[in-house]
């Protein structure tokens, strides 16, 4: 599995798409540092970039690179290597990858603009933990459609499908069911319903750990008064792990029972 994941990781990084993705955030965090007030605006402009980008990519990510190594795949499954261990492998290195370029075309800019010194570091290191896991869960959820899936487009489709659902229809879905039943107290459905969107439950971390949660009205009083206690961080933060752990589990069961 290491090396399996070094050859992944080294590839995907040298690739020009990641090079773009690095370039593009790198550019933009310049352009905002150099235009905006401080730090912490940077922060907050940055958050819904990062909470709908990096999934995105990540889904185009997972899925072009799970169709594009088709043969290198099966190549190693000829070999004797354990399926868990080249799909794992596969997985980590694409995971790493994106993750690297969002570090360092984030990461970089602020440290040369003096993060240590602003008192930001707390609310920034929430931006990029958040942006990493967001990264594996959909690069997760990217490659287990594409090893589920034999056509290309049926797979593209799905993967688009799945990050247009968390980004957009589920917020959709769940605005429609707060004004249906706006006169009964649901704000702990609101609550728990969050539980199960990665993106919705990043974006109140990351409000929360801002201290602006009071943007999100008495919703957002009812999330500060229990994702804001140290359990309630522990459980989201515990969610984000569940949610990169079931389409690690996934992929294993697939890759153990799919006839290549």
């Amino acid at each position: 599995m290491k090396k399996i994941f070094q050859y992944t990781l080294f590839d995907l990084i040298r690739s020009r798409w990641s090079l773009f993705y690095l370039g593009f955030f790198l550019l933009l965090t310049i352009v905002l540092l150099s235009f905006s007030g401080g730090v912490s605006k940077v922060i907050i402009s940055l958050m819904n970039v990062v909470l709908i980008l990096c999934p995105l990519i990540a889904t185009m990510f997972g899925v072009m690179y799970a169709y594009n190594s088709r043969e290198f795949t099966e190549l190693l499954l000829a070999q004797p290597i354990r399926r868990t261990s080249i799909f794992g492998g596969q997985y980590l290195g694409l995971g790493v990858s994106q993750s690297l370029s969002l570090l360092i075309g984030i990461g970089g800019p602020f440290l040369f603009y003096g993060l240590f010194r602003s008192g930001e570091i707390w609310n920034f290191s929430i931006l990029l933990v958040n942006g990493v896991l967001l990264t594996f869960i959909f690069s997760g959820l990217a490659f287990l459609i594409a090893l589920r899936n034999e056509n290309r487009i049926r797979g593209f489709g799905l993967a688009i499908l799945s990050w247009l659902f968390f980004a957009v229809i589920y917020d959709g879905i769940l605005l429609l069911t707060l004004v249906l039943f706006r006169e009964y107290p649901i704000e702990s459905l609101a609550l728990g319903l969050s539980l199960f969107n990665p993106i919705d439950l990043s974006r109140i971390l990351i409000l929360l750990k801002l201290d602006i949660s009071a943007l999100m009205g008495y919703t957002g009083a009812v999330f500060q008064r229990f994702l804001g206690s140290g359990l309630g961080m522990s459980l989201a933060l515990g969610m984000l792990l569940l949610w990169i752990g079931l389409p690690a589990l996934g992929i294993r069961w697939v890759a153990l029972r799919k006839d290549f």
